[in-house]
Formats: structure tokens, sequence, C-alpha cells
């Protein structure tokens, strides 16, 4: 039976404006009007209150930064490693607090997102910047609301949210390598009914994703063509009961090279997203909310290759060859205060999952989920300086049964200090591809492997130190993660030539320590900075595993004075050591980089600011970088001769690019 994933997604959901992480949110941003306050709606909000670490990205800081993607407009998030590996819309490496991609999971206003056939995609490739409202990022094990692969973190992205009054916006851009973007919205209410509609337009030709390539790769640039629209409804069926309803459509052909011999490949992709949502928000002595959800993401594949020597090209796979799959299920949960001191939060989660790859040849794969959720936490009644909360999960599944715990607890001294922690237990259980692959090209799946289980603790120290005119917020957050049967490739059982997957023997321990400093100070400027060191490696082993980067860091100096039409920002991200291995070619190092981009805008007509005009310049000196590390391929020269003649490239990330948008608001 296919990995037992378990769906959080009717849990995940959108933190509240009001705890915004002061590193990331700019209280200068134009004001949003958000109807209701529902449970789901809240819940985050309410795991920060009682020591979850979060961080909130809000639509000023996604649209300064000059994004198209999700991974661009992330890079601000603290503590968080992310770099697409070939340019806007293709798949990314991500890193939260020493975590690899595979341990972080991403939602869309509370539907999970992630890749159930392989781990370790996300889903950049199918979300523009431009719906985005808010991104909410919290940080360490989380598995108690969320299951499996939220053992690292949560990414939740938050699309347009309702208001009473009728506005919109219009906006474009396009960049110095033909890339174009065309995006707007609009949204209202009337007599209890909130609607917000929305759509973009996103196309690029692309640039030339690898450091090296050979004669044969007639089809050099990775670029794409994606279109996204949505729409969501919320209507008062009584002054305490909502009904929100939302759907999303978005449709992409995105490029899939390699570094010799494609003619062409690439992936022609739907996607649908949906849900139906009840909320209940009566009192704070009884609230519920009851969702259903649908999530629907297939691939029609084409790959051909040139032959060598060069005559009829070879068809790999033909137009429209298969691979994708459906999420669908329903969640329940209900907070109860039952008496003074202890609030309950009681819930119940279902998903169906059915999905097949003809590519890489994972068959026809079912499963079914269930899940129950008990928390229990104090309230203000008891103490309104400390909280504390506690909660189990159990999750059992036809060949599965998993039960975890987590405990977290926040205490505010003053204003001016704070100590939070969060710990417990996480899962990962195995993807359809590490159980059931197939393809004699690649690795053999192992219907055998255990869940990976890990030991998590989330612990920070925090405050406000206020300056006159200016302010500074500071925190400093340890982590420690000790992960058991963690699941990795092996190329040394001779049955597996092409290699297989194994629950490695030894524990592997993600350490660390993480540190951020915003400051506002008087006219205008804002200084945001965080520096995180990860140490990741297996039990007695003195080397850093790899594609988990040992330190980076990140700074922004901005200029916004509320009196002045105009803005700047440069921002700075820095990554260091951090490793790929390459049979027969050893261990390389592929960071040790700084990245500079710059940002301005204006508001042509002054205090109005209906009108706005945009610069971005994306790694303004140029620099070459890798994304992912280093890999090897046949050469053509080895190719025609019958030969493993290899040589080595690295996935470029962005050269520089200048963007220039304008945008309208009314």
């Amino acid at each position: 039976m296919f990995n037992a994933t378990i769906s959080r997604g009717a849990l995940a959901a959108s933190i509240a404006l009001a705890c915004v992480t002061p590193a990331l949110a700019d209280e200068d941003a134009d004001a949003i009007v958000v109807t209701g306050r529902s449970l789901e709606e809240t819940l985050p909000e309410e795991l920060s209150r009682y020591g979850s670490d979060i961080a909130t990205l809000d639509e000023k800081r996604v649209k300064d930064s000059g994004a198209v993607d999700l991974a661009r407009a992330l890079e601000a998030v603290p503590g968080l490693y992310i770099r697409s590996r070939g340019g806007p819309f293709t798949y990314v490496d991500v890193s939260l607090q020493g975590s690899r991609t595979q341990d972080v999971l991403f939602t869309l206003d509370g539907i999970r997102l992630n890749n159930r056939l392989y781990g370790g995609t996300s889903p950049n490739d199918t979300l523009p910047a431009s719906m985005i409202e808010r991104i909410e990022v919290l940080k360490g094990g989380e598995s108690l609301f969320y299951g499996t692969q939220a053992s690292a973190g949560i990414i939740n992205v938050v699309t347009r949210g309702f208001t009473d009054d009728f506005n919109g916006q219009v906006n474009g851009s396009v960049d110095s390598r033909a890339g174009t973007s065309v995006d707007g919205y609009v949204r209202g209410g009337m007599g209890g009914h909130r609607f917000v509609a929305y759509a973009s337009r996103n196309q690029s030709d692309g640039y030339m994703p690898y450091s090296a390539y050979q004669p044969s790769l007639t089809d050099r640039k990775l670029g794409y063509d994606l279109w996204s629209a949505g729409l969501k409804y919320q209507y008062d069926l009584a002054p305490d009961l909502a009904l929100n309803a939302q759907y999303q459509h978005t449709e992409a052909k995105l490029d899939n090279l390699s570094a010799t011999r494609i003619k062409e490949s690439r992936n022609d992709r739907n996607e649908e997203i949906a849900s139906v949502r009840v909320d209940y928000t009566a009192d704070d002595g009884f609230q519920f909310f009851l969702k259903g959800y649908f999530h629907e993401w297939k691939t029609a594949y084409v790959r051909i290759r040139n032959s060598l020597p060069l005559g009829t090209p070879i068809v790999d796979f033909p137009p429209g060859t298969f691979w994708g799959y459906r999420d669908w299920g329903g969640s329940a949960v209900a907070k109860l205060h039952l008496h003074r001191g202890l609030e309950y939060l009681v819930g119940y989660d279902f998903q169906s999952f059915n999905g097949r790859d003809d590519v890489l040849l994972i068959g026809p794969t079912n499963e079914k989920v269930h899940a129950g959720i008990l928390q229990v936490r104090t309230d203000d009644e008891l103490s309104s300086k400390g909280r504390i909360a506690a909660g189990l999960r159990y999750n059992r599944t036809e060949g599965a049964r998993k039960t975890i715990w987590n405990v977290s607890g926040r205490y505010d001294f003053s204003d001016a200090l704070y100590i939070e922690a969060n710990g417990g237990t996480s899962f990962i259980l195995p993807d359809a591809s590490q159980l059931y692959g197939n393809d004699p090209c690649c690795e053999v799946g192992n219907p055998n492997l255990a869940p990976e289980e890990s030991l998590n603790l989330n612990a920070s120290v925090g405050g406000l130190i206020p300056a006159g005119l200016a302010e500074l917020r500071w925190k400093a957050t340890y982590f420690n993660r000790r992960i058991t049967n963690l699941i990795d490739t092996t190329y040394d059982d001779p049955a597996f030539p092409d290699g297989t997957y194994i629950n490695v023997d030894d524990k592997v321990r993600s350490q660390g320590a993480e540190v951020e400093l915003n400051a506002r100070l008087a006219g205008g400027w804002t200084i945001n900075a965080s520096y995180t060191y990860a140490r990741v490696r297996n039990q007695g082993a003195s080397l850093q595993r790899d594609r988990n980067p040992e330190q980076y860091a990140k700074g922004t100096v901005a200029y916004a004075p509320e009196d002045r039409p105009f803005g700047a920002s440069v921002s700075v991200n820095w990554l260091g050591d951090t490793w790929s291995t390459l049979s027969g070619f050893g261990r390389r190092n592929y960071g040790n980089y700084a990245l500079v981009d710059f940002g301005a805008y204006l508001y042509p007509d002054g205090e109005t600011r209906q009108h706005r005009f945009g610069i971005n310049v994306e790694n303004v000196f140029d620099r070459e970088y890798a994304t992912r590390g280093w890999s090897s391929a046949v050469t053509d020269q080895g190719a025609l001769e019958g030969t493993n003649t290899r040589f080595t490239f690295f996935n470029r990330g962005v050269p520089r690019t200048l963007r220039v948008s304008y945008g309208v608001s009314f």
C-alpha cells in the first residue's frame, strides 16, 4: 500500500495580520480588511501564542522583491534557504533550519500541495506570486496539525482575502530576458455575499540553465508559459455561520531540459484546487469548521532526443505521456472551552489519494488515510503571560499506524522580552517513487521502507529594544532534530546496480542556531538581517550531508518613508559551504557565494498611490552560481564511441535580470 501521507491540509491556515513577524511585516503596507475570524484562519496565530515559531511575509514585501513565482518571494524569510534550479517556475531546493526539501510541507489556503509521487518536489511550478496576499512559515516540527512532511515546518500561501469594499488591481511587467507578466484581481461584497477573482499570465523563453553542455543539445533555454485564475466566495448564512468556497485553475507549459541531446522536453501541466468550508464562530466557548477539498495535479509529458550521429530524432516519450495525482478529503475541527483555565481542540481528518507515473514507471496507486487530533492548552484566565499546549495525533491507514505528540509554550516577561519553545515527534512516510519505482533507468523502489521519525526541539528568546524614534527587534533560536530511519539512496547492493532506497542505519542529527535582527529607524529606514548555522550529519560522521547548507545569511536595507511617494531596497543573500558528491568525481563544494538584488518603486500620483512603477535587478553583479550541486552525464563523444566518458556540470542560477513593472489600483 502506498505511503500513508496524512492530510493536514484542512488545518493549515492563515495567520492573522495582527501577529505578523516584525522581521517581515511592513506596518506601512496597505491595510487589508479581512472579514471573518474562522477557527481555521486563526489556528496558526494561536499556535504562535503557544510557542510555535512563525514568520509572515506580506504582500508589500512580495511586490517590492519583483517576484514572479513563489520561490523568489520566499527568499526573504529568515532561516529558509530556497533556490530555483533553473529560474522561475522550476523545481526548488529548500532547507528550513537544516532540513531537506522533502521535510517542508507546502499548502495553499490550507490545501496540501506537495507532490505525492515524489516527496522532494515542490509546488513552485504552478504558483505565480501575483495571487499571494501573504505567506506563513511555521518553523520546527508541526506534524500535530499537519501530518507527514511537516517535520521541519510549513509554508502556507494565502491568496487574496475578502473585503466588504469594492477594489482591485492590475499589474504588468517585462524583463531583460523577454519575460512578460500580466495579473489582476477584483473583490468586494454586498448583502452578506463577498467575492474575490484573480488571474495571471507569465511567459519567458528563459535562459541556458547549465554551466556546461554538449553540442547535441539543441533546445537550450529553460522557458515557461503559465496562466492561472481563481475565484473565492463567502456568504453569511447567519450572524455566526459562514460558507466559504474557492477554486483555482492553472495551466503551464514548462521546459524540462538536460545538458545533452534534448530536442524537445516539456511538462504540459494542469492543476485544479478547490475547497468548501463552513465556519461557526459564535463565541470562544464553542467554535468549529467543516471543510472538504480537492486537488488534482497532472502532466502530459513529451521528450524527444537528438540521435548521435545526428539523424532521425528519438521519441523517448510521445506527447501526452501521463504522470500526476489526485487528492481529496475533508476535515472537521472544534474548539471547546468547557471550564475555566483550559481549551480543547478536537479534530478528524480524512484523505483519499490516487496517482500514477508513466514516465518513471510508477503504477496506479491508491491510499486512504484517517487521523484524529487532540490538543489541550491553557487560556488567559489561567495566565495572560504564560501559555502551554500539549497534543496527540493518531494516524491510521490499511498498512500503517502512527501516533505523534507535541508540547509547546511561551512566556512573555514583558513587551520587551519573551521565551518560547516547541518540541515533539514528527514523521515522513515514504513516497510512491521510494516504495514502488520500477524504471530500469533509475533507483528501484523498496516496499519494505519504514517511515522516517524525528524528535524535534525549537527554543527561542527574543524581544524589543526601543530607542527613541527607532526600535530593534531581535530573536535567537536553537533547533535540534534527531531523525531515525532516514530514507536515502544506496548503490552498494549488487542486486540493484542503478540504486535502491534504504532506511539509514545511523541516526541523523540536524542542529544549529538562527539569529534575527530587525531595526525600524527614523526617516523610513528599515534593516532586516538573519544568520543560520545548521550542522546536519550522520551519527559519528564528520562531514555535512550533501545539499544541506551549513551556513547562510540574508539582509535587506530598505528606504520607504511614509511621506514620500518612492522607496528602494538592497538585499544580499549569502550561502556558505554546500556539498554534492558525484561517483568518479568525488565531493564538490558549490556554495560560498553572495547574491545582491536591488529594487525601487515610485507612486507618480503622490499620496493617492493608485499608480505604481517598479524596477528590480536580480543578481546585480551577474554572479554565476549553482543551485543544486554538481551532476554528470555521458559526453556526446562517449555516446558515439559506446563508452561511458562523462562530463560534469551544475544548474546555473538566474543571471542578471532587469524587470520593469507598472500597476494601477482602483
